[in-house]
């Protein structure tokens, strides 16, 4: 997907970019590439992976969840800024907080925001587990959303607790996502969360099948969650 593929894609699910809004991605990519070389990324490096496999599929919660309003976002295990920074180049009135566990890669975020002038974006060095316990930051968020980063059962416990009542927690997976979902329904359901929809598509050109989940947060999370750091990958909540 080329960049003007890409704007294509986007106008035609009503997402329209200014010409900063494409420089940014622009700088993106090329700052992305750059501290690529010293701290481990990103396997993709090619500009029009990057812009369909990174920048697009970051951006297709939208299609599903409206981000066009005032919304505080926190992105965990977040890495080169997957899902949060794409979405907040495209509706800048969000405001985004990032938890990852790699110093490494808090710094090229910071920096990254620095060269892309963002604002109303935060970057906490921290694992998910620990954050989800900070008094300051427990259901607090509109929206908690990650991407790639366990399989649901987990990763429920991990964002569930962020999510403020009446919140919506987004899981952005690949194939196999209603496997994992399944197996995820009663750690779900334990962590105070429903299910609302699995919104399944491919993504453009390449037709890789990808999944959107988003759960209501309908309940407060029992304080026991989440568990000491790596509990909850050693023993999921079943």
């Amino acid at each position: 997907m080329n960049v003007e593929q890409f704007l294509q894609a986007l106008e035609q699910k009503d997402i329209n970019l200014n010409n900063r809004q494409i420089e940014q991605f622009s700088n993106y990519f090329e700052t992305l590439v750059e501290w690529n070389e010293k701290v481990n990324l990103t396997a993709l490096t090619e500009k029009e992976e990057v812009y369909l496999k990174h920048f697009y599929d970051c951006i297709t919660p939208s299609f599903y969840v409206d981000f066009e309003r005032e919304l505080t976002i926190c992105d965990v295990g977040a890495g080169a800024g997957f899902p949060s920074i794409p979405l907040k180049i495209c509706f800048p009135e969000i405001k985004v907080t990032i938890v990852d566990s790699l110093k490494k890669r808090i710094d090229f975020l910071n920096h990254l925001a620095r060269t892309l002038e963002l604002e109303d974006v935060t970057f906490h060095h921290s694992r998910a587990e620990d954050f989800g316990q900070h008094k300051t930051f427990r259901e607090n968020f509109d929206i908690v959303i990650a991407r790639a980063v366990a399989r649901m059962s987990v990763l429920s416990e991990f964002c569930l607790p962020l999510t403020k009542q009446g919140g919506l927690f987004i899981a952005m997976k690949g194939a196999q996502a209603d496997e994992e979902l399944n197996d995820a329904r009663r750690a779900i359901e334990r962590l105070g969360g429903d299910v609302r929809d699995n919104h399944v598509f491919t993504l453009p050109r390449e037709q890789s099948e990808r999944s959107i989940i988003t759960i209501d947060k309908v309940k407060q999370t029992p304080k026991k969650y989440p568990r000491k750091a790596g509990t909850p990958n050693r023993h999921p909540i079943t």
